[in-house]
Order: C-alpha cells, then sequence, then structure tokens
C-alpha cells in the first residue's frame, strides 16, 4: 500500500487505541465503524503460529531474492504489516490516553466515573437493539452476563482479584477481546475486575520514568506491561477463532450476553461515583450528571453517524 493508505490504518488503530483506553467504548466499535472490522477479524483468526515457525526458517536465507520475496509475500498474505501498522496506532494511543485518564481520576474522580458511567449507559441504548430474549437460552446468556458483571463490579473499589504476573496475563487476554468485540471496552472489562487503575498507573509510570531517566524505577511498570501485553497477545490468538465462531454460530445469544455484561458492568462506576461523592447536595449532583451526559452524548452521537452500519 502507499504511505497515505499506511498513515490511514495508523490513525484508525490510534482511534480503536483511543477508545479502548476508556471504559465504555469499544475499540472493535471503532473497528468496525471506520471500515476495517471484518479485515481485523479475519486477519487474527487467520494468524498461525506454524506459519510464524517456517518464517524464522527463512531468515538465515534472506539473503536470496527468491527466498526474501518468499519471506516478504506469507507476512502479507497473513496480514502482519496491517496489524503491525494498526497496532502501532493503538500502543500509542492507549499510551496517551492513560495517562490523561490517570491525571482525571486522581483530580475528579467523581466527574471521570461520572462520564464513564454515561459511556457505558448510552452504549447499552445504542446496542439494545442486538438483545434477543426470545428463547430459554439467550435469556439464560443475558441473564448470566449481566450477573457476572454486577458481582464482580461489586469489588471494583478495590481488586475483585488477587495481584500478581500471572492474574495479569489472564486479564491481559481476555480484555484484548474489545479488540475483536463491537460493543465492549477492553478498559471496562479491566474496571470490572478491579484492574483498571492498576494498568492505568503502570503506563503512567513506565513512561514517566523511562523519560525521567529512572530506569532502575521502571522495571515493575514495565514488568506488568509486557506480562499484559503476552497475555493480549495469547489472547488474540485463540478468542479471535472463538468470537469469530461464537458470531458466526450463535450470534443472538452471544450479542446478548455482551450487551447484558455491559448493563452489569454500570455498577462499577457507580460505586466510584458514590465514594467520591462525600454528600449529595445539588451543587455536587449537577457537575456528575453533566459529565454522565457529556458521556453519553458522544456515544449517542457516535451511533446517530453510523445508524446505517449493522452491529
Amino acid at each position: 500500500m502507499a504511505a497515505r493508505d499506511w498513515l490511514i490504518v495508523y490513525l484508525k488503530g490510534a482511534a480503536m487505541g483511543a477508545a479502548d483506553a476508556v471504559p465504555g467504548v469499544s475499540g472493535g466499535t471503532i473497528a468496525l465503524i471506520t471500515g476495517i472490522y471484518e479485515r481485523l477479524v479475519s486477519a487474527l483468526a487467520a494468524l498461525d503460529p506454524r506459519e510464524a515457525v517456517g518464517l524464522l526458517a527463512l531468515v538465515p536465507r534472506l539473503g536470496d531474492d527468491g527466498v526474501r520475496a518468499e519471506f516478504a509475500g506469507t507476512l502479507t498474505d497473513m496480514e502482519v504489516p496491517f496489524l503491525a501498522i494498526l497496532g502501532i496506532g493503538v500502543v500509542s494511543a492507549v499510551v496517551t490516553v492513560a495517562n490523561l485518564v490517570e491525571i482525571a481520576y486522581h483530580d475528579y474522580p467523581g466527574l471521570t466515573f461520572a462520564f464513564f458511567f454515561g459511556l457505558i449507559a448510552a452504549s447499552v441504548v445504542v446496542l439494545f437493539d442486538e438483545v434477543s430474549a426470545d428463547t430459554p437460552g439467550r435469556i439464560a446468556a443475558g441473564v448470566l452476563g449481566f450477573a457476572f458483571a454486577f458481582v464482580l463490579s461489586g469489588q471494583a473499589q478495590g481488586d475483585a482479584l488477587p495481584g500478581g504476573l500471572l492474574v495479569i496475563f489472564v486479564v491481559g487476554a481476555f480484555a484484548i477481546c474489545a479488540m475483536v468485540l463491537p460493543g465492549v471496552s477492553g478498559s471496562l472489562i479491566l474496571l470490572t475486575v478491579g484492574k483498571y487503575e492498576t494498568m492505568t498507573s503502570a503506563v503512567s509510570a513506565a513512561t514517566d520514568t523511562l523519560f525521567a531517566g529512572e530506569f532502575g524505577q521502571a522495571v515493575d511498570p514495565m514488568t506488568t506491561l509486557v506480562v499484559f501485553i503476552l497475555g493480549a497477545f495469547v489472547g488474540l490468538l485463540s478468542f479471535a477463532r472463538a468470537v469469530k465462531w461464537a458470531l458466526d454460530t450463535y450470534r443472538a445469544a452471544t450479542l446478548t450476553f455482551l450487551v447484558a455484561l455491559m448493563a452489569g458492568a454500570l455498577r462499577a462506576p457507580a460505586i466510584r461515583i458514590a465514594d467520591a461523592t462525600p454528600e449529595w447536595t445539588v451543587a455536587a449532583a449537577v457537575p456528575l450528571l453533566v459529565s454522565g451526559v457529556v458521556g453519553a452524548g458522544l456515544v449517542l452521537a457516535l451511533d446517530a453517524s453510523t445508524d446505517d452500519l449493522d452491529y
């Protein structure tokens, strides 16, 4: 592709990353809106570790023109250049937005989580048409999704899960599903299981210490981020196939589960808003309401501008 085409792919990745760094907006939805969703899911589902091993065997022979052409052709067939440029856009935006969010919820926790509440609530409204509760299986999927998120969200003021790098690895594997599921935010998953602040703090600490040249202090947050990324990579290789199968085979039940999951997860920002508001007065409630309306308005405006798309 031409340089302009690669720039467009990068910008679409940046939009996905910015969305996934904020609870309530899905990078998968942004991929759908920008017209690369099907290509993304197909590319992720087609990634094959065996092909990667075969490519490694060609590396020592890249001096040969034929081998080099075969190597480049295989990478292109696997959509590796597309995924790489898209991934760079995602990561660069996640780092930027995560640092902004870190500042926002430390200085203005109530307003920040009211904004998140509006984003999530409006996303549920937007995707409600995808809910189908006309069979026992779909009803069960909706109840399971809501109950799962609601119970975990009750622990959102702390860690719903224990600490440790193994947990971070597993959380990374699940949170990355937002890349391949329209309507589900990776940050919403992190918020629901109590790991949102852990990861945004790790991003902020890593960038601050690296830019300050304090490399020793960057080891812990960088370790957390690397383990999370490894988990996300494993999740991409496996979950993309599972999502593709679920949507192809049980689309209505899968989407019902996902929308119910988002509805149940509203408990997480609600707890944070309550914790950040020691007394409920008109002066305290109005800014929270405005922040929530702004968050909801962004999602509704996005939906209104893309209402011809099939979610």
